[in-house]
């Protein structure tokens, strides 16, 4: 199973060929029915399973090519396959199976005066192009969610995770022929060459959407060069409002569990807003509970007031920042109006959401803030593809095009119309 990095000379030439093939297996896929793309899946589950030796001996090597170039912990972390994170694998791939198939619904049939029926029906997008940081899993769990949507991809995975992701590829592959579906189905790059990301973004014609995972440097880089369309989000600034008419129990609960649940995560509250009112009653507590995780508290003029030392001065730009660690932003805001400013203004339209039992509030606080998830008396930690119930998702998009939020099976989809007639002629 030990795979060694392909030399290419013409990387140009490579991509061309690779984007022809996908192209090219996206037909047959989008033709394909459910039983032979679940059949697939559990195909690649139990091929992962039969290899799950080798697949962590593969990891081995990467995780040894990272100490020697001084990767971190987290990423070390992040890089890691064992046997949990195998089975996490192998589980996802068999509840994705288990999921509706989206491709060929029809759905808002009507008839139209001149007798005709239109409606929409679902299809896949045809060739999605996936560029992702670290994790291994990433390979098969967007192979997955792709497959099942109808969709052919390519993958080109970090370069610290070639010999994992390349071991799982073969594992995707053979799945893939064991069901009678083209193997080119699902492509990993062969070639860590960076040279490679520009040719895959610069190439409508063989892929119709990328989808970039991994640091804000990266989603920067590629939406700005791409001439592909992209879904994406740069950032995870996401706040909580604690409005004066909340429920205090549930408005510590959800500030609590929405900063110290994890903190590396993109749903992570990193701004917590409190109306005055309530400010000197719920701050000294959180204030208590934050401490006892580690969590550096950083305040505007009057939280600093109530905290005293137990919180250090905000900056502007703590307002506009992604901590991705136990660090803090804390803001006492007069009304609903401002708190609804304040995240319309530092908000990155991830998620986020109020506290309050004023159910006109509530509503106002939905409508009113421009965000991709908003959440009423709940925990900025759900926004996720499982949580909502789509089994899965590829990542979070916060444009406003096409898909919004966590993209499962769904959001790789498009709609063509559909026309039901019976010999009718326009008159």
């Amino acid at each position: 199973m030990s795979q060694t990095e392909t030399r290419i000379s013409d990387i140009g030439a490579y991509m061309a060929e690779l984007g022809q093939r996908a192209r090219a297996a996206s037909r047959r896929l989008a033709a394909a029915d459910s039983n032979a793309k679940n059949a697939a899946l559990n195909a690649i589950a139990d091929d992962l399973e039969a290899n799950r030796a080798a697949l962590i001996e593969e990891n081995r090597r990467d995780l040894e090519a990272g100490r020697a170039k001084g990767l971190d912990a987290a990423l070390l972390d992040r890089l890691e396959l064992n046997d949990t994170r195998i089975d996490s694998m192998i589980e996802g791939l068999r509840q994705i199976a288990a999921l509706p198939d989206p491709i060929g619904e029809i759905s808002n049939l009507k008839y139209r005066p001149s007798g005709i029926q239109v409606g929409r029906m679902r299809v896949p997008l045809g060739v999605v192009g996936i560029i992702y940081e670290s994790r291994p899993n990433v390979t098969a769990d967007a192979a997955a969610l792709c497959l099942k949507s109808g969709n052919a991809t390519v993958l080109r995975g970090g370069s610290e995770a070639f010999h994992s992701n390349q071991a799982i590829a073969g594992c995707i592959q053979r799945g893939l022929e064991h069901a009678g579906l083209p193997a080119h189905a699902v492509q990993v790059l062969a070639t860590t060459d960076r040279a490679a990301v520009g040719a895959m973004i610069t190439q409508p014609e063989h892929i119709d959407v990328i989808i970039p995972r991994g640091g804000k440097g990266l989603i920067e880089r590629i939406s700005a060069e791409a001439r592909v369309p992209v879904i994406k989000h740069l950032d995870g600034i996401c706040h909580v409002y604690i409005d004066d008419e909340a429920d205090p129990q549930k408005a510590f609960d959800v500030a609590i569990n929405a900063k110290t649940q994890r903190y590396g995560t993109c749903n992570t509250m990193e701004t917590l807003l409190v109306n005055a009112t309530v400010a000197e009653d719920i701050l000294p507590s959180l204030a208590k509970a934050y401490a006892e995780k580690g969590v550096e508290l950083r305040g505007c003029e009057a939280t600093c007031a109530i905290l005293g030392d137990r919180c250090i001065a905000a900056s502007a730009q703590d307002w506009d920042t992604e901590y991705l660690a136990p660090i803090l932003s804390i803001r006492v805001v007069e009304a609903l109006e401002d708190a609804i400013e304040h995240i319309n203004t530092h908000s990155s339209q991830h998620t986020d959401s109020i506290v309050t039992e004023n159910i006109t509030k509530a509503r106002r606080f939905l409508r009113e803030v421009d965000s991709s998830s908003v959440m009423v008396n709940a925990s900025t930690r759900f926004a996720d593809g499982f949580e909502y119930g789509l089994g899965a998702e590829i990542g979070i998009s916060t444009d406003k095009f096409h898909a919004r939020g966590p993209v499962g099976l769904e959001g790789l989809t498009s709609v063509k119309w559909v026309v039901l007639g019976d010999g009718h002629i326009r008159t």
